[in-house]
């Protein structure tokens, strides 16, 4: 399957047409994290995340699970400032 998600000297293309619903895709480009997500009704979410720390553990990640793994304790991390 082709990933829905590229880049070029222009910046970057994505491909909604190639993306699956409800699944959370991530890019990496000019040292920032691009989070794209196609929800059930097809409208297209997009994040751009440029903190450092975040960027280079996904960079270190080796897959998608590691990936997800990285922003669930992200989130975790955050929710427990919060508290």
């Amino acid at each position: 399957m082709v990933y829905p998600i590229s880049s070029d000297d222009n910046g970057i293309n994505i491909k909604p047409e190639l993306m699956e619903k409800e699944k959370l895709y991530h890019y990496l480009f000019k040292n920032k994290v691009l989070l794209l997500f196609k929800d059930s009704h097809d409208f297209l979410n997009c994040y751009e995340i440029e903190e450092e720390d975040l960027v280079n553990q996904v960079k270190d990640s080796k897959n998608d699970e590691e990936v997800e793994k990285v922003f669930e304790e992200y989130v975790r991390r955050q929710s427990q400032k919060l508290n």
